[in-house]
């Protein structure tokens, strides 16, 4: 862990954050492409997917982030941020390719879910093994 805190997790999680408004005003600018009127969440196919990567990323950050930390805190912060890093490109890729063609979204998904796994499981392994051993 680094001698500074946790200056490496702060920047992921911020970033993870920004890139969660970013998709946000995708769906904004969508809607108002399409005439999609709030509330609605239905119209057009277009729109459509631009709010489903949103709330499905939406999804991914309620355990992305404490698994971030938690795997960062107990394990390494520094492999948790480049971790972070490639969930943070997957989400990029997953955006692109679901918003052109949702069936190819493979890739971007498997690149944003495989450092959610790595991080949650690592997380609560080590801080279970904390609990246990030390």
């Amino acid at each position: 862990m680094g001698t500074h805190g946790f200056e490496y997790l702060t920047i992921v999680t911020l970033l993870a954050l920004i890139q969660f408004i970013w998709l946000g005003a995708r769906v904004g600018a969508a809607r108002g492409k399409y005439g999609i009127s709030a509330p609605a969440t239905t119209g057009h196919d277009l729109f459509e997917r631009h709010y489903r990567v949103h709330y499905n990323t939406l999804e991914a950050l309620v355990v992305f982030l404490p698994a971030l930390w938690a795997f960062g805190y107990y394990i390494d912060q520094y492999g948790a941020a480049g971790l972070g890093v490639i969930y943070l490109i997957g989400r990029v890729i997953y955006a692109i390719s679901y918003v052109k063609d949702p069936k190819a979204r493979g890739m971007g998904m498997l690149l944003s879910s495989l450092p959610v796994y790595v991080l949650l499981l690592g997380g609560l392994g080590a801080a279970v093994w904390d609990l246990l051993v030390g």
